[in-house]
């Protein structure tokens, strides 16, 4: 493990607090993971010029904006378990890469048929439906070449077991299979527990598999700590949805750069409609204890998943 007390690099820099502006510091250190990730998927993507406009659909969806929350959470776990390695901007990286590919598959015409992503025409909007599944392919792919390409600082063994949770995430046990459950909900009232589920699957997992994989990097991580960040990521998984699902209601098109409202109007099932508002914020606040309370073993070192969990629960978009 890298001597974590001296020769504090640039990465190390980032990640140091001031524990009276924890705050201030909270946001230094998410624009410094946005700074960061989004250097290490442009240089990525501009690699893939077989087609360059297949390379600029990707980049259209992948670098244009987003709050960075799932590669910010790679950092923050990172931290917690004390690891320090460049390659942990690919680690990020290859999580936003595939949570950009999500959002290009389930803004498709034959999924959720969003024309607003981020404050912008969907991807096949802007290009087209083709194009639009290519560059989430292509998007999706380029998350395991980052991953498997992170062999310098970390062991081999490990690499493959970072692959192997971030395909368990993204796929038939995660992300996938939460879409899958989302389209088969539309028009029906569905019961808490389902509820849930779904979302467990279609956005919790990848919130889950980023916060691992930032610990994973360590190496030595200990079973009690992973524990603790099964139990955080799935606590503020969930809590993320919960409040998207308020936020689509009270918020606004501008705010949200997505569709206010779209949720009501394709009939799915969300924790407002099935709890009421205030029993949801409720909720929100109670994932977010939840998440906290998971965090003692790691004392101060849970600075920036605490700032993370509280953004997750507080956002307005």
């Amino acid at each position: 493990m890298v001597n974590w007390t001296h020769n504090l690099s640039p990465l190390r820099q980032m990640l140091m607090v001031n524990k009276d502006q924890n705050s201030v510091s909270g946001g230094v250190f998410l624009q410094a993971a946005q700074t960061r990730v989004e250097a290490c998927l442009a240089q990525a993507i501009a690699q893939c010029q077989a087609s360059p406009v297949l390379a600029d659909a990707m980049a259209y969806s992948c670098l244009g904006g987003g709050k960075r929350i799932r590669a910010a959470l790679v950092y923050a776990a990172a931290y917690a378990c004390q690891v320090e390695t460049k390659q942990l901007d690919q680690i990020a990286a290859a999580v936003e890469a595939m949570h950009a590919y999500s959002l290009i598959h389930d803004d498709l015409p034959a999924m959720d048929d969003d024309d607003l992503r981020r404050g912008k025409p969907t991807n096949h909007i802007a290009f087209d439906e083709a194009t639009a599944i290519l560059a989430g392919d292509a998007l999706q792919s380029l998350a395991f070449e980052l991953l498997a390409s992170c062999e310098d600082d970390i062991n081999p063994q490990q690499v493959l077991k970072m692959v192997q949770v971030m395909a368990q995430a993204a796929g038939a046990k995660g992300m996938v299979a939460g879409q899958m459950l989302d389209m088969a909900a539309e028009q029906q009232s569905i019961d808490l527990p389902a509820l849930e589920r779904l979302h467990n699957h279609k956005t919790g997992a990848l919130i889950s598999a980023s916060i691992q994989l930032g610990a994973m990097a360590a190496g030595d991580v200990t079973p009690q700590e992973l524990a603790a960040l099964q139990t955080f990521g799935e606590a503020v998984g969930l809590a993320f949805q919960v409040q998207d699902d308020i936020l689509d209601i009270e918020s606004d098109s501008d705010t949200l750069g997505k569709s206010q409202g779209a949720d009501l109007a394709r009939g799915k099932s969300t924790y407002p409609a099935l709890l009421g508002m205030e029993s949801a914020k409720s909720l929100a606040q109670e994932l977010l204890q939840k998440a906290l309370d998971s965090l003692d073993v790691f004392a101060e070192r849970a600075i920036h998943l605490e700032y993370l969990a509280h953004l997750i629960v507080t956002r307005k978009s």
